[in-house]
């Protein structure tokens, strides 16, 4: 993989082989809700303890393996991911088995819009960001990431307008759920 850069479009892979596109999409998983800096400083030792994405060899882990991975300080410890990383790899191998190669079940869907959605439905942790993130990475084609944001940015809900000050405030912490929880306990 080549050297990250401070700021900027992220440096773009020719993927040799299946690891190479686990390991850019693996990349887009544990980036989800983190810093960039953070993902990038723990990387080397996420590449190493994930074996060098070979799909394969993930797979074959035992239980014990996949929690001693769980357990390391070096990486990024979120189960959730980990766990999608392992679902993506079991993923990958069906994919490349049914379309013979990754890049033609890529390649199945010839619109931007499509394969983005494709990815998203066959994958986990692969919304919007990390779709985009991932085809433009592998040097699939995207659109300018101006034409995606004018797309995506439409399609999310405008954020909760904050309330006046002085106004009332709603239940905060001790809200709904703790009601609820208070109302089936009795």
């Amino acid at each position: 993989m080549p050297e990250p850069r401070e700021y900027g479009a992220p440096p773009q892979v020719t993927p040799k082989r299946l690891a190479d596109y686990l390991e850019v999409m693996s990349k887009s998983v544990m980036q989800t809700g983190i810093s960039w800096t953070v993902v990038e400083k723990k990387w080397p030792a996420l590449r190493e303890a994930f074996l060098g994405f070979d799909p394969e060899r993930l797979l074959a882990l035992s239980e014990r393996e996949v929690e001693a991975l769980l357990a390391d300080p070096r990486i990024i410890r979120n189960r959730t991911k980990v766990n999608a990383i392992f679902h993506n790899a079991a993923r990958m191998l069906e994919l490349e088995q049914r379309h013979g190669t990754f890049r033609k079940y890529l390649r199945s869907k010839p619109d931007y819009w499509d394969r983005a959605k494709m990815l998203g439905k066959d994958f986990k942790f692969m919304g919007d960001m990390g779709a985009f993130h991932f085809l433009y990475v592998v040097k699939e084609q995207v659109p300018s990431y101006d034409e995606w944001r004018a797309v995506v940015k439409p399609k999310r809900a405008p954020p909760t307008p904050k309330a006046p000050a002085g106004a009332p405030r709603g239940r905060g912490a001790r809200g709904a759920g703790a009601a609820l929880a208070r109302r089936t306990r009795a």
